[in-house]
């Protein structure tokens, strides 16, 4: 199915919950070998056991523990396959009751979002680019990240998580253009309305409303659906430098 991806190993950060852990449940069924980075100490154990995966903690927003972590990564296979899943949310708006935006959340939502999505990224790939092509076609690997709806239509309040999310966007051409004459494929997904922990603890007439909003399948994503997608991204050589929103085909409100 991934054209000798599978012979290598996975990561997914964000992994120990959401569209992440659906992410690492799909790659194991297809017999990859999946390690979980997720700063969830916890709960990443008990979700990597569960699923036959591996648990690694790190602070995606931390250059040195990324590094770290991926110094982790067991050596019985190359790194092929990343997925970028970890991310914060949190709503504020530029100015409120007369106060500016406060610049530490404004910064945390970036440095999680999507700094540290780019040192996933660009330190997996120099891992990656130093392996042997596993095709004709000098085929090392394939990066997958995660951005939003909320790039193209964030809402009130969601100025932080927009400019993380819509840096995620931009960042995916380019970073493809870079990785070509290594043979690593980047791909970006953009999630709309979810079932995610986030979206579980509102009430269930609120999740009903919310899926009312998607024109069609009129409901909330599953996270089975996201990791299909991802799978897909994965196991097609000719998608590269793609940004595909999986919303059915939702156009968010001003609120």
């Amino acid at each position: 199915m991934f054209h000798g991806l599978e012979a290598g190993q996975a990561i997914v950060t964000g992994g120990a919950s959401g569209l992440g852990e659906a992410t690492v449940a799909q790659l194991v069924s297809h017999g990859m070998k999946v390690s979980i980075l997720d700063r969830d100490r916890e709960k990443g154990p008990i979700v990597a056991e569960r699923l036959g995966a591996n648990f690694i903690p790190v602070d995606v927003s931390d250059a040195e523990s990324v590094e770290a972590a991926l110094s982790a990564l067991p050596n019985s296979s190359p790194l092929r396959v990343v997925i970028n899943c970890a991310g914060i949310g949190g709503a504020a708006k530029t100015v409120s009751r007369g106060k500016p935006h406060d610049f530490a959340k404004f910064s945390r939502t970036l440095g999680v979002n999507l700094v540290g999505t780019f040192n996933v990224a660009s330190q997996a790939a120099a891992i990656m680019a130093a392996t042997d092509p596993i095709n004709a076609d000098g085929a090392r690997g394939v990066i997958i990240n995660t951005a939003s709806v909320a790039a193209f239509d964030g809402q009130v309040g969601q100025l932080a998580y927009s400019a993380s999310k819509g840096g995620i966007v931009a960042m995916t051409l380019p970073m493809a253009r870079d990785l070509a004459d290594k043979g690593i494929r980047v791909n970006t997904v953009a999630p709309g309305l979810f079932l995610t922990p986030l979206m579980d603890e509102l009430p269930k007439n609120v999740q009903d409303s919310l899926g009312a909003q998607v024109p069609f399948p009129s409901r909330l994503g599953k996270p089975e659906e996201f990791a299909q997608m991802v799978c897909s991204l994965a196991s097609n050589p000719m998608i590269n430098g793609e940004v595909i929103r999986l919303d059915g085909a939702i156009r968010m409100a001003p609120r």
